[in-house]
């Protein structure tokens, strides 16, 4: 079938499995092109198909040699029906590992689950007896308790005030302003319980039981700050509250790890048009503008840049270079003053008229349709294709 880009909002409904490949493609040779990271050689990927988490993926495998295990939930296509953008990554990434000669093995489920945790640890004590790295990189906006069965939804909401600003539509380049409700009941608990640092702990607790971290393990999940501008919607909103509550969770974790010699840390990465982020208000003007930025000053990265910076330089570069609260700061280009200094200045001024101009309006539309492996370079929309992907490990 020929496949086109067809969206809904911040959705796209459909997704192209050539293009979902020559993207991992492009990202496998700069990690390629980078040289070999002294890192980790037995991975687990926890929201490993698209974004931070399949860039973890193929920097370990492609930067370390690493043998990785990837866990996500994906829907695979049926015919005439794309899968979504993950389950093509993964299959493309195994596809590309196996061919490399490296062991690349996936689990597709509710990672929030035990029984998605029994099933990795089974396949941990069978093919790898050990792992050395695990990153947490999971970005769900519902989790269903594993213990209690209850289901929470997680809600972006700014605490204690309505929060009014300008957006943009990035698919039609309106700026806008809009107003956020304050968030109200159990929202702020329910946020912190679906994306805070509850699950990454029963993840570590479950492998450490079965002693499958091995000597000297670590542990990193990502997280994001973000400047003034989306401060009250963000970092001091109910997501901000579920990120104090994963960054807090990083000190327990590492207290559990010290009988190993292990650490956990958090990460916090620069903003990227992700499918979690291009749903958040206010966020596409500002990636519009601080990528604009960015490319004039020649420190744009995306998320293989970001990652690779991440091993290369931090984790295991031999200096993690920890901020005052513990956290690695791999966004320190996108904080820096200057820069932020010039997106508050345009931030005023933008308009529907001018947000071409003063921003990059075009490079996150861009962006935004390349997860979904739309407008990818060297890929010809106008072929036929096999929808019907495998993933060679979930046969």
């Amino acid at each position: 079938m020929i496949i086109e880009p067809r969206t809904r909002g911040f959705i796209c409904l459909t997704s192209h499995p050539t293009g979902c490949e020559q993207n991992v493609i492009n990202q496998i040779e700069y990690i390629k092109s980078k040289g070999k990271i002294d890192g980790a050689k037995k991975v687990l990927v926890i929201g490993a198909s698209t974004g931070f988490g399949l860039a973890s993926r193929i920097t370990s495998a492609f930067g370390s040699d690493a043998a990785t295990i990837g866990v996500f939930f994906d829907k695979p296509a049926t015919e005439g029906r794309p899968g979504s953008p993950g389950y093509y990554n993964t299959a493309a990434f195994e596809k590309h590992a196996h061919k490399a000669g490296l062991y690349a093995k996936s689990i597709n489920g509710d990672a929030f689950s035990n029984e998605i945790k029994e099933e990795v640890v089974n396949l941990i004590k069978e093919d790898l007896g050990q792992v050395d790295l695990v990153i947490y990189s999971l970005a769900s906006p519902v989790r269903k308790h594993p213990n209690t069965g209850k289901r929470f939804k997680s809600v972006l909401k700014p605490i204690g005030e309505v929060f009014t600003n300008k957006t943009v539509d990035f698919h039609t380049g309106k700026v806008s302003e809009i107003s956020i409700n304050p968030a109200e009941g159990e929202d702020v608990e329910n946020t912190v319980t679906v994306m805070g640092g509850e699950d990454w702990k029963m993840w570590m607790d479950a492998l450490s039981k079965e002693n499958l971290l091995a000597e000297g393990a670590t542990t990193v999940a990502y997280s994001y700050i973000g400047p003034e501008v989306t401060k009250p919607v963000y970092r001091n909103g109910t997501i901000g509250a579920a990120k104090d509550h994963l960054e807090a969770t990083a000190f327990t974790i590492a207290e559990d790890l010290k009988a190993i010699n292990g650490n956990a840390y958090v990460s916090v990465n620069k903003a990227l048009v992700t499918q979690a982020s291009s749903a958040i208000p206010v966020i596409p003007l500002y990636i519009s503008l601080l990528f604009k930025i960015m490319k004039e000053n020649g420190t744009h990265e995306g998320c293989i840049e970001q990652i690779q910076r991440l091993y290369s330089e931090r984790l295991f570069g031999g200096d993690l270079a920890l901020d005052e609260k513990g956290r690695i700061r791999i966004d320190d280009l996108e904080m820096k003053e200057e820069v932020q200094a010039k997106i508050a200045e345009l931030w005023k001024d933008a308009t529907s008229e001018n947000l071409a101009e003063i921003g990059d309006l075009k490079g996150y539309s861009d962006e935004f349709f390349n997860l979904f492996g739309f407008k990818v370079d060297g890929v010809d929309y106008d072929v036929d294709v096999n929808e019907v992907v495998e993933i060679p490990s979930i046969k």
